[in-house]
This record gives structure tokens, C-alpha cells and sequence, in this order.
């Protein structure tokens, strides 16, 4: 019974630092952006933020990631500009569109293209 009162919290422990361990931050996500994007897993939409073209490896994260932070600064853009969040989404977007390199994706129409 004591083994079991001390073997229970360790896996439990162990769980836990192996899951932290693994999951990405937003460095992370920065640094991984680049290759997703190159490699057509990510691309740009019109309203501001990251787009899943292709679900693989960790694109979903990075996308989640970086879509947090960029909603977290253009809330920070409208509040300090005094202006609508979606119109600082819709120029950010537009932004982006212009850009993206060739050869990277961006959403029109709600179509994934390669520019």
C-alpha cells in the first residue's frame, strides 16, 4: 500500500514534465514559422492571422501560437488607435498578403493558392 501511496504521484510527475517538455512555446513557434510556411504547411489569410494549408508535423501549434500573440497586439493596436479590432485584422491581413514571398501560400476567396 505505501508503494502505491509513492509510485501513483511519481507517474503522475513524470507525465507532467514529459508533457511540458514537449509542448511548444511561442519561441518555439517563431522559429518553426519560416519552415512551415516555405514547406506550404502554413500560409497567410485576409484577416490577419495564420492559416493550416496542409495538417501535418506541428502546424496547427504554430498557427495557434502565433495567432494568440497576433491577436494579442492588434487588440493592443485598436484599443491605443481607437478603433475597431477587425479593421486592424483587415490591415494586417492585407499587409501580409503583399507580403508573402512567391512561393508561399495565402488565402483568397477562402482558397489556398500559391503565390
Amino acid at each position: 500500500m505505501n508503494f502505491r501511496k509513492f509510485l501513483m504521484p511519481l507517474i503522475l510527475a513524470t507525465s507532467l514534465v514529459s508533457t511540458a517538455a514537449f509542448s511548444m512555446d511561442l519561441n518555439g513557434a517563431m522559429s518553426n514559422l519560416g519552415q512551415a510556411k516555405s514547406t506550404g504547411l502554413l500560409g497567410e489569410k485576409p484577416d490577419g492571422y495564420l492559416g493550416v494549408v496542409a495538417p501535418q508535423g506541428d502546424a496547427a501549434e504554430i498557427a495557434r501560437l502565433i495567432n494568440s500573440a497576433r491577436r494579442a497586439e492588434y487588440q493592443k493596436l485598436a484599443k491605443d488607435n481607437k478603433i475597431q479590432l477587425s479593421d486592424v485584422e483587415t490591415m494586417a491581413g492585407k499587409k501580409a498578403l503583399e507580403k508573402t514571398p512567391a512561393g508561399q501560400y495565402i488565402q483568397l476567396n477562402g482558397k489556398w493558392i500559391k503565390k
